[in-house]
């Protein structure tokens, strides 16, 4: 069995989804769609795929058009009731194919850095409690219609939803691991004193303080989302 990931940049495969799906037996399928990558058909040997951020719009199919395979691939894995996990600018795009609207708040708000995030009531065993996660984004996304809001937090009141089963969204970024993290803070300079933007130095303290904590959570999330390979 394999996972197909969809990725927006050529960064290292060294993040927790990668990890997570050798150790429990999967193959890997990394397409790279705005490289040209076709993502073909949902294939009886696909046990999930995973949309992950990047720093394309979603909305903009006229200027990014690979993004319309993704949005192809968005809605046979739909059709096809297949296990997909969105991530960031993957979890606006969900959405979008869903019917939501996506894209810039207005005021700029940012989260970059590590930032609280709290459980809904409707959360059950997806988050149990309230747990720092890694978070890089100013755009959001609105709840589509019949999704589930699993987790929310001042800021931004969309963190995590389900739609149907087996279908999810976060905003916030558990994949990263804090090497990925150090390859991110470059760009957060000219970021700094924005609202939401943490400085340098209290990314780090943050990071050692709870990146344990959100690797846990994310590995027990994977285990119920896809489980062993069979």
């Amino acid at each position: 069995m394999r996972v197909l990931l969809v990725r927006h940049g050529n960064g290292p495969t060294d993040d927790r989804v990668v990890t997570w799906a050798r150790a429990a037996g999967y193959d890997l399928d990394i397409r790279r769609p705005f490289q040209g990558d076709l993502l073909g058909e949902v294939e009886d040997d696909i046990a999930g795929t995973v949309i992950y951020g990047g720093m394309f719009n979603v909305y903009e199919t006229d200027k990014n058009p690979f993004l319309n395979e993704e949005y192809r691939w968005i809605r046979a894995c739909l059709q096809a009731d297949l296990p997909i996990l969105g991530i960031c600018q993957g979890a606006q795009q969900i959405a979008h194919e869903l019917g939501a609207w996506a894209g810039p708040r207005e005021g700029g708000d940012h989260e970059f850095g590590y930032h609280r995030v709290d459980p809904t009531p409707e959360a059950g065993d997806f988050l149990t409690e309230s747990l720092v996660f890694t978070q890089a984004h100013f755009h959001t996304f609105d709840l589509p219609d019949g999704a589930v809001r699993l987790a929310r937090n001042d800021a931004y009141e969309n963190q995590a939803f389900r739609y149907g089963k087996n279908v999810y969204g976060t905003q916030f970024h558990p994949e990263v691991t804090p090497d990925g993290f150090r390859r991110w803070q470059p760009s957060s300079v000219e970021l700094q004193g924005l609202p939401g933007v943490q400085s340098i130095e209290e990314q780090n303290r943050l990071m050692a303080l709870h990146d344990p904590a959100q690797d846990a959570w994310f590995r027990g999330f994977l285990d119920r989302f896809l489980g062993p390979a069979a």
